[in-house]
């Protein structure tokens, strides 16, 4: 999430627990297919963690798993699910250094500002080995605005999140579109992006 004291935190932090039982099974499409561009074992970097499902799986297949999550409300659902302390990490914190052989960042960069984005991404490029694999997720628009529970959206275009991306030196950068569901219950554009570091 962005500040501790904006709608969007405090969204996650009133309704933390509500959250986490709503999406309670992971996401297993994207990170099956993430998870086969990483050797058996590798060191994995969750963002935006939530209830900490996707952690779950990842752990559970032999992977070694830092979930983290910029909420605190948030990162005690986590830890209680997983039985393993999860780490408070707002993405403006990141500063590991080629630490992690992927960075799994579903449906958690869709709320920093547009202005900021461009950041967040170099400190999760400097985060990753070299050859690492990253993946977000971010509900596709034009311009970014808040949705109907308050919550603020950056609302790339593909084009626009491709720019965004190419400011740092990636291997590769694949951005696929796909309709899908979200917590509002709306029908949702969603752009899935996988990158891999030079």
């Amino acid at each position: 999430m962005h500040r501790k004291d904006d709608p969007t935190s405090r969204f996650y932090s009133d309704n933390a627990a509500t959250y986490a039982a709503a999406l309670s099974d992971a996401s297993l499409k994207r990170l099956d297919t993430f998870l086969a561009g990483l050797s058996a074992g590798a060191t994995i970097l969750e963002l935006g963690c939530g209830s900490g499902r996707d952690s779950a799986v990842m752990i559970a297949r032999g992977f070694d798993v830092l979930p983290t999550d910029g909420i605190l409300e948030m990162a005690s659902e986590a830890s209680s699910r997983l039985s393993i302390p999860v780490s408070v990490l707002r993405f403006e914190d990141i500063d590991m250094v080629s630490a992690f052989d992927g960075i799994w960042a579903n449906a958690c960069l869709l709320h920093v500002p547009r202005s900021e984005l461009g950041g967040i991404l170099q400190k999760i490029h400097t985060a990753l080995r070299p050859g690492g694999v990253f993946y977000a997720s971010f509900k596709a628009g034009e311009t970014e605005g808040h949705d109907t529970l308050g919550r603020f959206f950056n609302y790339p275009s593909g084009d626009w999140l491709q720019e965004c991306y190419e400011a740092a030196p990636w291997k590769s950068i694949t951005v696929e579109e796909g309709a899908g569901g979200a917590y509002d219950g709306l029908p949702t554009q969603w752009l899935y992006v996988t990158a891999i570091k030079l």
